[in-house]
Order: C-alpha cells, then structure tokens, then sequence
C-alpha cells in the first residue's frame, strides 16, 4: 500500500509536536534560573508566569496532542493497512489544531494569559487564549472521530478477526481522550469564555476546579498511552523477541482507561468543595489505576527475557546483558521503566490523603510530575520519533550514537533535575511561586539544590537540541539510494486468532465508564446547582 500521504501528514504533525518541545525546554531552563535567584537581572514574576504557563501548555496540550495524533494517524494506516478515513477531515483537525495553537500562543508569549497550564479561575486570561485551546481540543476530537471510525470500518470488514494491539491501543486513547476533555471543555465553554467576554461577572471557582479535575488526572493517561504502545508492540520486535501476552496488554489498556476516567479529586483534597467521602472515593480508584501499570511493567520486562534468552542469555540475569542495549528503542524503554518506578512512588505519595496534605503545595509535586511526564512518557516519544523518523522520510537516521548520547543525557539530566525537587518538597519550598529568595537560614539549605535543577536543566536543553538535530539532519540528508525501511510491529509468543468481544471492543466499556462517571461526578457536579456557597449563588455563577 502506497502510505506517503499517510507519511506526510504525520510528519507534519511531528514537526509540531518537537518545535512546542524544544521551546518548551528553553522555557524551562529560564524558569529554574530565575526562580533559583543567583542572577538578580532575570527576576521577573510576570516573565516568569508567562514562561510557566507557556511552557505547561506546550508540553502538555500541544507536544502531546500533536504527537498522539501523528502517530496515530499512522498506526492507523500501517497496523489496518487500510487508507485513513476522510483524510481530508484529518487535515482540517490538523489547520484547526495549529490555528488554535497560535491563537493561544499570542496572549502566552504576552502575558496576557498566565494561568498555568491549569488556568484556574479566579485567575483569567485573555479570551483568545481560551478560543485557542478550544480549537486545538476540537482539532483533537476530529482525530478522535478518525480513529474510530477507521477502528468500526475494519471490524465491519473483518469479522471475529482481533483487532491489531497498535489500533486497538490507539483507539483507548481516543475514547479516553473523548471522555476527558469533556470536563475542561465544559468549564472554558460555559464559564473561562464568558467569563473573559464579560458575558458574566463572576463564577463559582468550586464549579471550575471540579470540571477540571474531571479532566486533570485522566489526561496523565492520555499522554502515557502512546508509550505503553510503544511497550507492547514496538519493543519486543527490537529486543528480538516477542510481546509476552497479546490478550494481557489488551486488558492493561481497559483498566487504564475505564479507572483513569472516574478519578481525578485527589487534587482537591486541600479544597473545601467537595466531601470527604468523594475525596475517599477518587482516593482508592487512583489507587486502582496502578494496576495496569504493574501489568504493563511485568509484561514488557518479561517480553525482554524472552529476547534476551532467545539471544542467549543464560542464568537469571544473564538475559540483561545480551539485550541490544544499542538499539535506541530498548535503551530508551529501559530508562523510561526506572523513572516510571520512582515517579510512581511519587503518585502513591500524592494519591495518599495524609501524606498528600505534607507535599500538595510544595516543589514535590512538580518534581513528580516532570519524573513522570517529561520522564517516563517523554522519553519514549523520542525513541518512537527515532524508530519511525527514517521509515517516514525514507533515509537513515543521521546518527544512532548520538541519539543514544542524547537518550543518556535525557535520563541523566531529568535525574538531575527531579531529584533535588523532590527533596526541596519535603524541606518545604512552595510551588507557584516566582521566587524563593526569603533570606533565612530554611532557604539557605535550599541553595545546593537549587544549582543541581539549573544544572539539570541545561543538560535536558542540550540533550533536547541534539534530538532536534538529529532529526531534521535525518530529513534534510539526501537520498540514500536502495534504502527502504518499513514499520515491524512485534508478535505474541502464542498468536491470538479469536478474542471476546470486550477485549476487541469498546461497546461495553463505555457503558461501564458512563456509569462510574455518573457515581464519581453526578453528586459533585449537580450540587453546584442546588446550592448557595459563600455569596455564591446556584447555577454556578
């Protein structure tokens, strides 16, 4: 099947993707030098709010958003092997996505618009920045609707036949996808936007923070998906081996996104507006979430045994040491497995009611987050551009070594940079704040750890740029004549012929996510409607 179309709107879309991160990485390297207060010219709390929020949506909407979409598009057609459906749908979602992007990114780059990545109201922005994150959401959905419809007309077209893991995977994100950005859509369009025109005068920040939540933790998974497919169906064919368990990744990606949806209030606990016993609730289903992970970690890990001991390894390590630890995918989910173990062990800490009221407002959490974020996820986005960059421009990967020298320097500069965050979170430095110059001894035990995050971020900057690099010299190389390289997705040592229905499908599970979405959010939602709270009044507003 001839896929350049294909090859072409997902390079596009990639391009994306890597420009809103490298500049992010800049972004962020300014931040941890004006907030460490050891070059008095650069502190500036409204450049330094500005470059936060600009970061946090470049990262987190639109690096993400681009990626997934990508990627998906061309899982789709290579995993299928089927042409996209409505390709010109999908080039309008991509204009949308990128129209939005700019339009969000003026009032950003201006100050006009420095709400986090979060944008809690009371704090509002521009109404261009909400008209632009609207856009890039719908440019999204329009790739939600893609996905499914190419997933519902393959099925249509092949009977009782399973589903392949990589569209399988990819259309869990995009149900998860659908179902999550329905929270924050609700509140920009229905109180940020009217808010921001002056339709209304006020709004009940309760109301705002509880749509949000609806969105806040189920979008982490969003994002994770596409590295757990690059888990299951990328790297065991790497390794030289096959994927552990077909049906068991299948149910990882249930779990995940049936429990991913109906949780997300352990990020108000601090908050007064919603009970105890929703906070409990949302408290043990994050609790739950950690299941697919373990699935996940137990099957990637056992797929690299199988690998290693089909290349020779013997004894019960021997397996390690005969992996292709040259090969950028295998290193990569290596290192994106190590911090995913300590970033978790930060998430139990935030998902646990206790503890979480010792770390809520300090630079743990960040810490946490970048681990997991700009750790374990970002980190295999870098080695599935390596892996499908020569596939997708028909030439050879400029140079293999530096990109393991840049997958290095990540994991080494992410380290650097997390670690002591961590660890300013339990001496108790506050997030959200532009400085942490107070003058006292407290903050002067802080200052050790402080240069270490500007150190890290340097590292991660330069190891951002290499990666950047890389790629474009990849593209701009010319020709390699008789080159030829095509997508391999990894096989299941005991190939799966049949399947049920919800391990093919997602009919039932979305009716499972409606009814948990109903308990978790129906009570908390509604109340807002039928109450007064501080001067407050009922609908909200």
């Amino acid at each position: 099947m001839n896929d350049a179309a294909e090859k072409k709107l997902a390079l596009f879309h990639l391009w994306v993707a890597f420009i809103a991160f490298v500049i992010a990485c800049l972004l962020g390297e300014y931040q941890v030098l004006e907030r460490s207060g050891f070059i008095p010219a650069l502190d500036s709390a409204s450049v330094y709010f500005a470059s936060v929020s600009t970061h946090g949506v470049l990262m987190a909407f639109v690096l993400t958003t681009f990626f997934i979409m990508g990627t998906g598009y061309y899982f789709a057609v290579t995993s299928l092997k089927q042409p996209i459906w409505n390709k010109p749908l999908a080039w309008a979602g991509f204009w949308i996505a990128l129209t939005g992007t700019v339009m969000a990114a003026l009032p950003l780059l201006t100050g006009k618009a420095s709400v986090l990545y979060t944008f809690y109201p009371p704090i509002v922005a521009h109404v261009a920045f909400y008209m632009g994150a609207t856009l890039l959401v719908i440019g999204s959905w329009l790739w939600c609707v893609i996905m499914l419809m190419s997933f519902g007309t393959w099925k249509k077209a092949n009977p009782g036949q399973p589903v392949p893991l990589a569209m399988f995977a990819t259309t869990a994100n995009a149900v998860l996808w659908l179902w999550t950005s329905a929270g924050v859509a609700i509140e920009v369009l229905f109180q940020l936007i009217p808010l921001s025109l002056g339709w209304i005068d006020t709004i009940d920040p309760g109301l705002a923070r509880t749509l949000f939540a609806w969105t806040l933790h189920p979008i982490v998974y969003f994002w994770l998906i596409p590295t757990y497919t690059a888990f299951y169906v990328f790297v065991p064919k790497q390794a030289g081996g096959y994927l552990f368990s077909d049906e068991m990744a299948r149910l990882a990606f249930i779990v995940l996104v049936v429990f991913a949806l109906p949780i997300g209030f352990h990020h108000l606990y601090m908050d007064p507006e919603q009970g105890q016993g929703w906070k409990l609730l949302h408290g043990v289903g994050t609790f739950v979430v950690a299941l697919p992970t373990l699935v996940t970690g137990f099957t990637v890990i056992a797929s690299l045994e199988i690998a290693g001991r089909l290349r020779g390894g013997k004894g019960l390590f021997g397996w390690i040491l005969t992996l292709p630890w040259t090969n950028p995918m295998i290193l990569a989910v290596i290192l994106s497995l190590l911090m995913l173990i300590f970033g978790g062990f930060g998430g139990i800490v935030n998902a646990s009611y206790a503890m979480n009221a010792m770390v809520h407002n300090t630079a743990w959490v960040p810490g946490h987050f970048h681990l997991i974020f700009g750790g374990t996820t970002v980190i295999m986005y870098i080695a599935i551009a390596y892996y499908l960059w020569p596939i997708l421009v028909g030439k050879p990967l400029f140079s293999k070594n530096m990109a393991l020298i840049q997958l290095w320097t990540w994991f080494i500069g992410m380290s650097i940079l997390t670690t002591p965050w961590h660890v300013l979170g339990l001496l108790g430095q506050p997030r959200r704040i532009s400085t942490v110059v107070y003058n006292n001894l407290l903050t002067l035990a802080w200052k050790p750890y402080e240069f270490m995050m500007i150190f890290g971020g340097l590292i991660l900057l330069g190891s951002a740029c290499l990666f950047i690099y890389n790629l474009a010299k990849t593209q701009l190389a010319p020709a390699t004549e008789g080159f030829s390289a095509d997508i391999e997705y990894a096989e299941p040592i005991h190939a799966v012929t049949t399947l049920p229905e919800f391990l093919n499908g997602f009919t039932l599970w979305n009716k499972v996510i409606a009814v948990l979405m109903a308990i978790s959010f129906g009570f908390p939602i509604l109340q807002f409607f039928f109450m007064d709270t501080f001067g407050s009044s009922a609908w909200g507003y």
